[in-house]
């Protein structure tokens, strides 16, 4: 195959790829995904012309792109192609002081967000006989919500945002055990860690047009230990709350969630919490690993 692309580039004998319009082949690229864009920009003059231009590149970023970059300092976009565009929006741009972090797919250009703990109202988290903020370089945001003990576990949160019309996705990232880095290597202490195996949390999440959706687990299964090990805790697992549908970005939709385990009978503790993800369904669907629906 390698042979027989660098035989048409090079156009021994006849037409070759280097004879194709530059217009032709930048309306074949309209139907490739952006790595694909760029590999095949590789291989002449007309295909790395039509790799950057304005018009392909427009038509892989999403309708409002411009309310994303209205999140950046105008000089960080001003006087870019098109293609630099989706290369600056394919990096996490932060907001509402850097709690939040929106992107776009680098394959798909579709929008995904990710909250950190320090954007959602967490039950406690000022007392530091209960809750405290722990860096890592597990999270994105590079600090969690380390809880060691507490009797009403509650965590919420709201964003505001003018997501493109698409089906997303809403999880938490959680992890079971403190964990840190001793000689080198990942270490989990489970010393806090109890309370998650008797009654299960329940997540909910509802949005400014009036859809809800809910869901609940256990977060621990100390009874598969013996048997087979525990599988959730010392790892970050996603918990899907629910999915959403927008159909246009106009008005913003307006996203409330939540996690609660307020049963008063027993204690809990030991659940690091380090953020929200809000993805696009299909997307998350291609990454289920690790992922408890």
């Amino acid at each position: 195959m390698g042979a027989s692309l660098s035989n048409l580039t090079e156009g021994a004998s006849g037409p070759g790829l280097g004879d194709i319009p530059e217009s032709c082949v930048a309306c074949v690229f309209t139907y490739l995904t952006p790595p694909e864009i760029c590999n095949l920009a590789r291989l002449n003059r007309a295909f790395r012309g039509a790799a950057s231009s304005d018009s392909v590149w427009e038509k892989k970023l999403p309708p409002n792109y411009k309310d994303l970059l209205d999140l950046l300092p105008p000089e960080r976009y001003q006087n870019l192609s098109k293609k630099d565009i989706f290369a600056q929006l394919s990096r996490p741009v932060p907001f509402d002081d850097g709690n939040k972090e929106v992107w776009l797919d680098r394959v798909t250009g579709r929008v995904c967000m990710s909250i950190s703990a320090k954007g959602m109202t967490i039950t406690g988290i000022e007392d530091r006989r209960y809750w405290n903020w722990v860096p890592t370089e597990e999270s994105r945001f590079h600090v969690v919500a380390y809880l060691q003990q507490i009797w009403w576990f509650e965590v919420d949160g709201v964003v505001k945002f003018p997501f493109p019309a698409d089906i997303y996705t809403l999880s938490f990232r959680l992890h079971l055990g403190r964990f840190a880095k001793r000689l080198g290597r990942r270490v989990c202490n489970f010393e806090h860690t109890h309370g998650w195996d008797i009654k299960p949390v329940r997540f909910e999440l509802s949005t400014s047009d009036g859809q809800q959706a809910s869901s609940e687990s256990c977060l621990d299964e100390t009874e598969q230990e013996e048997a087979y090990g525990n599988h959730k805790r010392g790892l970050w697992i996603e918990y899907k709350v629910g999915e959403f549908v927008v159909t246009d970005s106009v008005p913003a939709t307006e996203v409330r969630f939540s996690m609660k385990q307020i049963d008063c009978t027993h204690s809990k503790g030991g659940l690091c919490v380090d953020s929200v993800f809000i993805i696009p369904s299909d997307l998350k669907e291609g990454k289920r690993r690790g992922v408890l629906k």
